[in-house]
This record gives C-alpha cells, sequence and structure tokens, in this order.
C-alpha cells in the first residue's frame, strides 16, 4: 500500500506549497506578513508603554525649568499633564528610606498633601 502524501499549504494565504517537506510558507512575503501578524500585538503593547515612559519623563523634565535640580509639583498639575503614575522605569531608595520613582533620568518623591518633589538624576 502506497503512502499518500499529504497536500501543505501556505500558512497565511493557503496557496498549495511545493519544494521541501518542511515548508510553510510559499515566499517570503507571506512568510514575513505572518510573523509580523504574530508579533504586532506584543509589539503594540511595548510601544505603548515606551509612549507612556516618554511622555511621563518629558512632563518631569518641563516642570524643572532653567536647569534646577529640583521642584514641587501638585498631584493635580501632574494629572493635568496627563502624567500615568503607573509608569515607571525604576525606583531609587535613599539612605533616609524615602523611595523615588524614576522616569529614565528624571523623577518623583511623594510628599504630604498630594505634593511631589520633583528631580533629576545626577550622572554618576
Amino acid at each position: 500500500m502506497l503512502k499518500q502524501k499529504e497536500i501543505k499549504t501556505c500558512l497565511l494565504c493557503e496557496k498549495t506549497l511545493r519544494g521541501r517537506s518542511d515548508k510553510k510558507f510559499c515566499d517570503d512575503y507571506c512568510r514575513a506578513a505572518y510573523n509580523n501578524d504574530i508579533k504586532s500585538v506584543t509589539n503594540n503593547y511595548i510601544r505603548n508603554i515606551n509612549n507612556a515612559l516618554g511622555k511621563n519623563r518629558r512632563i518631569l523634565e518641563g516642570l524643572l525649568i532653567n536647569s534646577e535640580q529640583m521642584v514641587k509639583a501638585n498631584k493635580d498639575k501632574l494629572l493635568e499633564l496627563a502624567f500615568q503614575f503607573k509608569y515607571i522605569t525604576h525606583t531609587y531608595t535613599n539612605t533616609k528610606g524615602n523611595v523615588y520613582f524614576f522616569c529614565y533620568d528624571y523623577g518623583y518623591l511623594a510628599l504630604d498633601n498630594n505634593w511631589f518633589l520633583i528631580v533629576k538624576r545626577n550622572k554618576e
């Protein structure tokens, strides 16, 4: 009894494949389009987070006028500028135990009564 050959089709366009037995796509366009479709959801998620981090950094940078090292800002002002507190790159705890939240080289420390101390990290 002869074994019937399985007809394989392209994973994207479903054209019949010819050639190697392990071939999955009919051409480079279908291969690239298929992989881009798979990665687009993840890439969009990462892109959105990076955009939010960049915007947070620009907001903090904009609050420090004339190369100041620190300034106080109210939470309402930050929210008015569309600052998103959930997006940070890292934290820093000083020797006093204060936790600073950073977006790259700009950060903030929560103070009393919805005030924040905005700082720029010194280059080390």
